[in-house]
């Protein structure tokens, strides 16, 4: 699995055959909007089980948990080989930090406010990569109405603590950079096996802190069971449904769909975890739902 980025919006795209396929199949009788909604749910809750997860072994451990069994299922799946050249191996190591801080700077987002606010801003790493450079008013006004909702955001009813708004819009930054890596980690590597090293990478990022914050916690059976889940369902569940929705839906269509990703999760939040937003906040979400949408849909074809 990689994510590329086609006409301004982030898609893992994946091939037709390897270990996604059985999931493929069983899941080829639902409709492809169902599918995709599916998977950003999926997420969501994986996000909602490692909130949970941070009162046995912090953030930090909670994302250790997550990429170092993403990595060990990876190397197994895909095996690999070392045999590259230092260019390739530079691409890797950069995609595996990004990747790595990113989890690590979400997960202490959402440690301090809420798991819908964090997603919304979150989310402004994407669509500035989808306008960005684009010399369209019309963009340029998706792009302002994105800024004015995470502003109402953190503004409205009090705001949110500033740590949590902080460390999401670095992880805004390291998302643009992830998408923005992609295209050379695809170009220098085929199927997974650069996702699987890359994996490596992020995971001994994250290991340190991880370490340092949960200690001995990170081998706790309870611990390594809810960190398995947390893998199953914001990976191999999520990226299993997207590569059948990708087969019979266009990446418009789809990035589309993955613009709900905020609403789904302050909804996941809300329903779960009980964080509730304040009406002006939740209006705060709608703008950059709407945004997003907006970008996508007007976004021009890359040549």
């Amino acid at each position: 699995m990689v994510m590329v980025h086609v006409e301004g919006i982030p898609e893992r795209r994946y091939h037709r055959s390897g270990p996604f396929a059985p999931a493929a199949k069983a899941f080829g009788a639902i409709p492809p909007p169902a599918l995709v909604l599916l998977g950003v749910i999926s997420v969501q809750v994986g996000a909602v089980v490692a909130k949970q997860l941070f009162t046995l072994a912090g953030a930090a451990g909670t994302v250790t948990l997550r990429l170092v069994l993403a990595a060990v299922v990876l190397l197994v799946v895909w095996r690999p080989s070392l045999r590259l050249d230092r260019r390739t191996y530079l691409v890797i190591a950069g995609y595996g930090l990004v990747l790595g801080v990113m989890n690590l700077t979400f997960y202490q987002s959402i440690k301090h406010i809420p798991l819908g606010a964090a997603v919304t801003i979150e989310f402004l790493g994407p669509l500035a990569v989808a306008v960005f450079g684009s010399r369209r008013w019309l963009d340029g006004l998706w792009a302002l109405l994105a800024a004015a909702g995470v502003l109402l955001l953190t503004r409205a009813d009090g705001g949110l603590a500033l740590p949590g708004v902080l460390f999401a819009l670095a992880a805004a930054v390291c998302w643009a950079g992830y998408i923005l890596l992609t295209a050379a980690l695809g170009s220098r590597t085929s199927d997974g096996k650069g996702l699987a090293l890359a994996m490596v990478f992020g995971a001994a990022v994250a290991l340190p802190f991880g370490v340092a914050e949960a200690g001995s916690m990170l081998l706790d059976p309870v611990v390594l069971i809810a960190g398995a889940a947390v893998a199953l369902l914001s990976s191999v569940i999520p990226y299993s449904l997207e590569l059948e929705a990708l087969r019979r839906i266009p990446p418009r269509v789809f990035g589309i769909l993955m613009s709900l990703e905020p609403g789904v999760a302050a909804l996941a939040g809300l329903i779960v975890l009980h964080e509730s937003l304040h009406p002006a906040q939740w209006a705060a979400v709608f703008c950059v739902v709407l945004a997003s949408i907006g970008a996508t849909r007007t976004a021009r074809p890359e040549v």
